[in-house]
């Protein structure tokens, strides 16, 4: 019974949806209606600009690493690693369930990877610093968010299973699950990439002016 009004709070925890309230309070907009039409960080970025993207990354996070450190509530679950991680998998996939589908907007949320990532930083921290060095060197080298996204969860598998080598069989599931999750909801912007209309994030521009000057001047 525990195990499940937690997982109900964790599942509340993921629905705070966090783009929608900064653009309807800040902006008096809703971001849904804007770009992409998604309410996650990286359409923030683009609608709002970096400082309410970057915020609404933060906090999509926090909600993942908080809601799947709800465990602590139960005493069992302190000494008992096995049984601990399959509830913190269980925890934070709620978490991701209510960013997608938030009670608090009419279920309609972002795509989830922030709040993944925050449940990956808090059952295994190190898997997530290399998704996480993944996903940055994929976005410095073509600005494509949408791309590092689904690398970054492509590697969070490859990780768990090869590099790791994690033993939790549920852990495994999981992360499989998660590779496919985020490529079935990153279809529309698959789609796009393969046609060459996905668009950039506006990183790094003065060094992309600088190159661009320079082919100018060739």
């Amino acid at each position: 019974m525990h195990e499940f009004l937690l997982i109900v709070v964790a599942y509340l925890i993921g629905s705070i949806p966090t783009s929608i309230w900064v653009s309807r309070y800040f902006f008096g907009i809703d971001i849904r209606d804007y770009g992409s039409g998604n309410a996650g960080a990286t359409n923030t970025y683009r609608v709002l600009g970096s400082k309410w993207g970057t915020f609404v990354m933060v906090v999509d996070v926090l909600k993942g690493v908080l809601a799947t450190s709800l465990y602590i509530f139960i005493p069992h679950y302190m000494v008992d690693s096995w049984d601990r991680t399959n509830f913190m998998i269980g925890l934070g996939l709620a978490a991701v369930v209510g960013h997608i589908f938030p009670l608090y907007a009419d279920f309609k949320g972002g795509k989830g990877v922030a709040t993944l990532l925050g449940m990956a930083v808090a059952i295994q921290p190190l898997v997530a610093l290399c998704c996480i060095g993944v996903f940055l060197l994929v976005l410095y080298l073509t600005r494509f968010v949408s791309l590092s996204s689904i690398l970054a969860s492509v590697s969070f598998a490859v990780f768990i299973l090869f590099i790791f080598n994690e033993r939790e069989p549920l852990y495994r599931v999981f992360a499989i699950a998660v590779a496919l999750m985020v490529i079935l909801t990153h279809q529309k912007n698959i789609n796009r990439l393969l046609k060459g209309t996905e668009s950039k994030i506006p990183i790094l521009k003065y060094r992309d002016r600088r190159r661009q000057r320079k082919r100018d001047g060739e």
